[in-house]
């Protein structure tokens, strides 16, 4: 049995900038009435024309990646992508990149689980090195957010908060069993599914069809839903349960943690947190301020972030937490 490391991390974000005063100049909102929610300063959004796409914001952090790694392209055995923005509703991203990455006829999956994506992906990776199926294997979190945004003051409590961007890591075999990923924890209650979701166009309730059949100009199943209130108290709570539960799993205490990378959903989650397990400043790292929740992309852009920046050193004790639609969360526990 082995272990797997990350051996390479790499991000994109697009060029623009779109401030809160921005999007005050087109919803009514303002600064202090974002920042006070949410944390957020600023975020990314792609500009139609400049090329920018799921997929290939997912190829620009994954060469940086694979590049880091000290991999050939050719040394990539699978492809996980995590995205609730595909390109298409079918094929996935996965083979996208594939084929953009010119590697060879690896497999490609895809996995829509949302904020805890990039969770769910490492968990998946994790086992096929770990059992020794596959040597290297590219993941990537990936989401374009702000075509399918409601950016109309009726969307304001959703619409500020998202992001555009992308992260990637490569995931490579360890022999050494002390390093490495530790463990992963992943939960689900899909009794709360439509507490945050976009329900169409979906088999399930309405598909393109009854979309423009109906030319609803008020109908806003397609855009994105979330019960704010009741989305961040299970937050803290699955937040606070599942990092727990990881550190219980190695014998570990909060003490033993060095850096903790929340998913980026609401900076006020993330204070809560840190003052919950006590944690200083410089045990947890957030940049929602600065991109906004870019969802199944926000953890890998921070943990590339921390380690660009020299937060992130070997034997380091790494914990990574997610919680988001589905309602799905998840840890991964990491000895740098």
């Amino acid at each position: 049995m082995y272990h797997s490391k990350i051996s390479g991390l790499g991000f994109y974000v697009p060029e623009n900038v779109v401030t809160n005063d921005d999007l005050s100049k087109i919803i009514d909102t303002n600064d202090e009435w974002i920042q006070e929610r949410t944390g957020i300063k600023e975020r990314r959004h792609v500009q139609k024309g400049d090329g920018n796409t799921t997929t290939s914001m997912g190829v620009k952090a994954a060469k940086v990646a694979i590049e880091r790694s000290g991999l050939s392209n050719e040394e990539i055995d699978f492809v996980v992508f995590a995205t609730l923005s595909p390109d298409y509703y079918f094929p996935g991203p996965g083979v996208l990149v594939q084929k953009e990455l010119g590697l060879r006829t690896v497999g490609a999956l895809d996995i829509r689980n949302q904020c805890s994506g990039f969770v769910y992906a490492l968990s998946i990776a994790d086992q096929y090195i770990k059992t020794g199926m596959y040597k290297n294997i590219l993941i990537i979190g990936s989401e374009l957010h702000s075509y399918g945004l409601d950016m109309t003051t009726r969307g304001r409590g959703v619409s500020v908060i998202f992001g555009d961007g992308a992260g990637a890591a490569v995931i490579s075999r360890e022999e050494d069993t002390s390093k490495g990923i530790l463990s992963t924890h992943l939960h689900s209650e899909g009794q709360h599914a439509e507490e945050l979701a976009v329900i169409a166009p979906g088999m399930g309730k309405r598909w393109v069809t009854d979309i423009i059949k109906d030319n609803d100009p008020n109908d806003e199943s397609f855009f994105p839903y979330m019960n704010g209130q009741y989305v961040f108290k299970h937050a803290v709570v699955r937040f606070s349960e599942v990092i727990n539960e990881g550190l219980q799993a190695n014998n570990l205490d909060v003490s033993d943690i060095d850096m903790l990378i929340p998913h980026q959903a609401n900076l006020r989650i993330s204070q809560f947190i840190q003052q919950k397990f006590k944690l200083t400043d410089e045990q947890v790292f957030n940049n929602i301020q600065k991109y906004g929740n870019t969802t199944a992309a926000s953890i890998p852009i921070a943990l590339t972030e921390a380690w660009e920046q020299g937060k992130i050193k070997s034997g380091d004790l790494i914990v990574l937490a997610a919680f988001g639609s589905g309602f799905t969360w998840g840890s991964v526990i990491i000895r740098w």
